[in-house]
């Protein structure tokens, strides 16, 4: 068929449709009402109400009630009895804020606002790929419009002769009118497809580039003090005539101990300096310029200081349960490694700290939120020069103010005080080492200072206290005399590690070195009551809390060694392995003061928990129609039974 005689018949194919209706609808107006059907009259009959038969029964007042009803926007379904633990009060509190909100369904849009910059600039793409094609180069798709008009031919059979002959009255016109009558829209040319803009991937290569570190370095500025006074005439003759005085005092000693110095520059091959035959005091600058002096030996020595324990870095003190030994409880992170740790007593909740660097601190577990310490030294305050190597809390002073004491390389024991919100030191003593005293230049008597290596308070008497040096000797000193020692003991010929009292008897304490002893002694008694050597450097030891006979030590190469001297005093009962690899040594012991329990640590920073064999608890049995004692006063006999057997050939040999 033609296109023209196809486009005919799709004109003619709407006209009856549109007659049609307009005879219904004035049929409909006619009629005068609507238009009623077959099933109309199911609608228009009334309908009946069916009660319910447990319906109940109202009066008028009370069907004609209104009853208000408040839609609130709460989730009757949400828990109203939800508990939160408080870490602030330490208990389990009710939450009074519910969560109401119920979300039944989320869908994440990407609209774009057409007034958004993002918008506008999405239209302006859009519009420049918009391009118009001319109207010579636009091709009828006459295929389609036949495929549109079979579909109408099959549903209007029935009209097709009727519109037909419509069609054949009117005047056939040529193609060229129809295009000059019929508009035909230009086909525009398929868009481009734009990239997602939200979901937009480049790949691009870029090298690492190194952190920049800044290093520096910053001390206390020096303290300063300014001086002025005015001289007159005989001031200046005064300070002459001392000047004079000081000289020919000078050349007296000079002679006297010339013959001396002459046979000491023979010897040596050196001349007497200018430093020699001054007058002046320097014992004010002596300390400052014994730390100068060492500042320069180890930038001399740099490459023999530097090792592994000189690259001391940042460290950290964290807290375990046994309940969960896999995660700490606290972390804390401080600037300078952790050397040693004690927690209070009474108040657990307080942990003293000693530092590299010489500092010492206070962490407060129930404020965890902060990492810094409460209460922290500082060079002002009187901090240690050397590392401290132990710490130990004691009871409170008079003013009910919280005390500790520490010991450091620097030969200081210093008294720590917490007075409000800071540390307030003193120094209980200084442990110089006897028989060492130079004279220095002008009758100077220089004295070497002792490197304090541990200490330990004694359990009943509360001013005496051990000290134990690098240089093997144990002091036995008091709180109240700060200028000498009770005593001194020559107990190691290398470092003492370790020094404890024990916890039953008042006058037994125990000792290790790394000279692979550890030794009991009788604090009366400048000989050793045992000795025991462990083939190895002992790295501590530690009486048990249950038994005055009983106690542990650990050696660096990585074995733990038992000891109960009231069933063989001469061998350790138990010898074990702890650590896997045999670089790694064990520096700590301690046990548990509750449960047969000891741990472990080594300086790789591994921590072992160990549980005691019942073979090393063992309790005296029971006899028959006997009651076992218990107690402090047993466990005091006990030790003194064992004491006797060494203390009696020593009598006779005295007698």
């Amino acid at each position: 068929m033609p296109p023209k005689e196809l486009f005919k018949r799709k004109q003619s194919f709407i006209a009856p449709a549109l007659k049609t209706s307009r005879s219904t609808l004035r049929r409909r107006d006619e009629d005068g009402g609507v238009e009623v059907g077959e099933g109309a009259d199911e609608w228009i009959q009334a309908k009946t109400l069916i009660k319910p038969p447990d319906q109940l029964e109202l009066t008028d007042a009370e069907l004609k009630e209104e009853i208000t009803r408040i839609l609130t926007a709460n989730n009757p379904h949400a828990p109203q009895n939800i508990v939160r633990y408080s870490f602030k009060e330490r208990a389990y509190k009710q939450t009074t804020v519910v969560e109401q909100l119920a979300l039944h369904f989320t869908l994440s849009g990407n609209l774009i606002v057409k007034d958004s910059d993002e918008g506008r600039r999405q239209s302006m793409k859009r519009s420049s790929s918009d391009v118009v094609v001319p109207v010579s180069s636009i091709v009828l798709d006459f295929d389609e419009l036949d495929r549109e008009l079979k579909e109408e031919e099959e549903e209007e059979i029935g009209e097709e002769e009727e519109e037909e002959g419509e069609a054949a009255e009117q005047p056939v016109k040529a193609p060229e009118e129809i295009e000059e009558h019929e508009e035909i829209r230009p086909r525009l040319v398929q868009e481009r497809k734009l990239t997602n803009q939200f979901n937009f991937s480049e790949r691009a290569s870029q090298t690492y580039n190194n952190p920049a570190r800044d290093r520096a370095c910053q001390m206390e500025p020096p303290p300063r003090a300014t001086f002025s006074a005015i001289a007159n005439q005989w001031e200046i003759y005064d300070a002459y005539v001392e000047e004079l005085q000081k000289l020919e005092k000078s050349k007296e000693k000079e002679k006297r101990s010339a013959p001396v110095a002459k046979k000491v520059d023979k010897m040596r091959g050196r001349k007497l300096t200018s430093l020699e035959s001054q007058s002046d005091d320097i014992t004010k600058v002596a300390k400052a310029a014994k730390i100068v002096e060492r500042m320069v030996n180890q930038n001399t020595y740099d490459d023999i200081a530097q090792d592994d324990f000189m690259k001391q870095s940042r460290g950290m003190l964290l807290l375990y349960t046994l309940k969960n030994p896999s995660f700490p409880e606290y972390i804390f992170n401080s600037e300078s490694g952790i050397m040693c740790l004690d927690i209070h007593v009474e108040h657990p909740y307080l942990i003293v700290v000693g530092f590299y660097d010489g500092n010492v601190a206070i962490y407060n577990l129930k404020k965890p939120i902060s990492s810094q310490p409460g209460y922290k030294s500082s060079a002002k305050s009187g901090k240690h020069t050397d590392p401290v190597w132990q710490v130990k809390w004691q009871k409170d002073d008079m003013d009910n103010n919280r005390n500790f004491f520490s010991v450091s390389s620097d030969g200081r024991i210093v008294s720590w005080t917490l007075v409000k919100n800071e540390l307030v030191h003193t120094d209980v003593i200084k442990l110089l080492v006897e028989g060492t005293t130079i004279e220095g230049p002008d009758g100077l008597q220089l004295q070497t200072v002792g490197c304090g290596t541990s200490f330990d308070f004694h359990k009943k008497i509360d001013y005496l206290f051990l000290v134990g040096t690098e240089e093997g000797k144990i002091y036995k000193c008091s709180k109240s005399y700060s200028s000498q020692f009770l005593d001194i003991f020559d107990a190691h010929h290398m470092a003492v590690d370790a020094v404890s009292w024990n916890p039953f008897h008042t006058k037994v304490f125990i000792s290790c070195s790394s000279d692979w002893t550890v030794k009991i002694w009788d604090h009366t008694i400048k000989t050793p009551m045992f000795i025991y050597d462990l083939n190895s450097a002992v790295g501590d030891v530690a009486w048990a809390p249950y038994s005055s006979t009983v106690f542990a030590a650990v050696t660096t190469d990585g074995k733990a060694h038992v000891f109960d001297l009231s069933v063989n005093k001469y061998e350790p009962i138990c010898n074990q392995s702890v650590v896997a690899k045999k670089k790694n040594k064990i520096t700590h012991v301690q046990f548990n003061a509750i449960y047969p329990i000891i741990i472990i640590g080594d300086d790789r920073g591994h921590v072992t928990c160990l549980k005691l064999s019942p073979n090393l608890r063992k309790m005296p049995k029971e006899k028959k129609g006997q009651e076992v004692q218990k107690g402090p006063e047993v466990e005091i006999a006990k030790l003194d039974k064992l004491l006797n057997l060494v203390r009696e050939p020593v009598a006779k040999a005295s007698k």
